[in-house]
């Protein structure tokens, strides 16, 4: 989640790559539609997309898409090994007629703004650094540190920099960037860069072109920054990654205006599971409910979705980490009040249990949730917590006033990698969440057999456990600003702990 929790970045749906995703045991639609029969179904609606979860095996899919078919929609792609079908369609009652159909379990549209072009937004406030702060850390860098590497005062904060005297991590791991796309041309991240297991999903079905996972002109740098601070080579020149012996893949799922769809985001966790993935970071929330209620029939279809889509990425090996999010709500308390959702059009003031009322994919059961820290290793001002929600925790950064970091570094924010290789800062749970990406990262490398359970048991038994310590008031009004529960070993701020990437090599 970007500076702060701003808008989750956003893009372009691209031409599908049919050679390739037909090996991949998906089922692309035809190009053109299929005419639903005389009356069959209403076509004068908004064009919207769709997920239809399905019943058991392909079979099943098959008599669905005629269904879809006859409903007036026409199938994007049909995802069967998690019985997950993408739709587009102009009947306004596509999901109430298709959950009629037998072998049908859920059906929910994924957006509220109908599928047309729209223009780029802001993506939130990137600081880039000047050519003056980057001599000037150059001067101060030892001979076992890149130049920048001493503004990263969230390296030694998880332990990176005696790591890296360990290991720097193996090749043989790759932590897919579901994220805005990677720029892949980036000389700090070209060395690690993984294109076989990089992709275009914003469409909700992989495009394969090539350079098709990198951010164009004008789109947000997020899922750049996010890929610097888990794997920026240390090859002598700008940053170091948490893990920069390792490899890491660009899965673009942000669309040109920042939304993060279901469609998207199942096509991501699924093209990684299918391409060998370790790891997956996942720095937003899916698009366009911040809370994704169960018992609403659209919504719980996107749960479910996504759901499924995060269960088979671990069933094949990966492990998922994902931001816990901004907007500094306790994600255990009784009821939140929403009122950003749904954020393709028109929010309403809403009130939700977050028990179920889930932020997707980071409240989903098996994924790793990760809280920010600044550089006092303080929860971030604006992280969200919850005890029994925060796995781990990990630097986000935080506002200089109120978490400045000691020198030689400069900013409370997170330095990374920028598209057109370039360096700036940015701050959120979205940069915690790759600390723990690479933490994870450099387990793997140390146990190439390990579960993705084993791995996980590791992270939290490793991490540096912390306790909520004083009253929280960060910014020393004579405030409380959140209340911690639990004890030291699990609480609501920090989870287990800070992760720890030392232990993560030497255990």
């Amino acid at each position: 989640m970007a500076h702060l929790r701003s808008r989750r970045t956003r893009a372009l749906a691209l031409p599908v790559g049919l050679a390739l995703t037909a090996s991949l045991g998906f089922l692309p639609a035809n190009a053109a539609s299929a005419a639903p029969p005389d009356g069959a179904a209403s076509a004068d609606g908004p064009k919207l997309s769709y997920v239809v979860n399905t019943q058991g095996g392909a079979g099943t899919a098959g008599q669905v898409r005629k269904a879809i078919e006859r409903a007036g929609g026409t199938v994007v792609i049909s995802y069967d090994r998690i019985g997950v079908i993408v739709v587009h369609a102009q009947n306004p009652d596509l999901a109430k007629t298709v959950r009629r159909v037998r072998g049908v379990q859920s059906a929910g549209a994924t957006r509220t703004d109908p599928i047309v072009p729209q223009a780029t937004k802001d993506t939130g406030v990137e600081q880039p650094l000047t050519a003056e702060q980057e001599r000037a850390a150059a001067a101060r860098a030892t001979a076992d540190q890149d130049p920048m590497e001493p503004l990263q005062w969230d390296l030694p904060a998880i332990k990176a920099d005696k790591a890296h005297q360990k290991s720097l991590g193996s090749r043989k791991v790759t932590v897919a960037v579901i994220d805005t796309g990677v720029d892949d041309t980036h000389p700090d991240l070209a060395p690690n860069f993984d294109r076989a297991a990089s992709a275009n999903c914003v469409s909700g079905a992989p495009d394969t072109t090539d350079g098709a996972w990198r951010p164009k002109a004008g789109e947000s740098d997020h899922g750049t920054h996010v890929a610097g601070t888990i794997a920026a080579a240390k090859n002598g020149i700008g940053v170091t990654g948490v893990a920069p012996g390792v490899k890491v893949s660009g899965i673009k799922v942000g669309d040109p205006d920042g939304f993060f769809y279901t469609e998207a985001v199942v096509c991501g966790f699924v093209w990684a599971a299918e391409h060998g993935v370790d790891v997956t970071n996942n720095s937003y929330y899916t698009d366009p409910w911040m809370y994704n209620c169960k018992n609403d029939p659209d919504q719980g279809a996107l749960v479910e979705a996504v759901a499924r889509a995060t269960r088979y990425a671990e069933r094949k090996g990966a492990v998922n980490v994902a931001a816990a999010g901004n907007s500094a709500e306790d994600l255990a308390a009784d009821t939140i009040e929403d009122s950003t959702s749904p954020n393709d059009t028109t929010a309403v003031d809403r009130t939700v249990d977050p028990k179920q009322c889930l932020d997707i994919p980071t409240m989903l059961p098996g994924v790793v949730t990760v809280s920010a820290t600044g550089a006092k290793g303080l929860k971030a001002s604006y992280s969200n917590y919850g005890n029994g929600v925060i796995d781990v925790a990990a630097p986000g950064g935080d506002s200089t006033v109120y978490q400045t970091p000691e020198p030689p570094a400069t900013s409370g924010l997170i330095l990374s990698t920028l598209p057109g290789g370039t360096y700036g800062y940015k701050a959120g749970t979205s940069m915690a969440s790759p600390h723990v990406a690479g933490v994870v990262a450099l387990i793997k490398s140390k146990h190439p057999y390990a579960s993705p359970a084993a791995v996980k048991a590791l992270l939290t038994l490793e991490a540096d456990a912390k306790a909520c310590g004083a009253p929280y008031d960060i910014d020393g009004d004579g405030e409380v600003d959140a209340v911690c529960e639990g004890g030291k070993n699990r609480n609501g701020f920090y989870g287990a702990g800070v992760v720890d990437a030392l232990d993560a090599v030497r255990w």
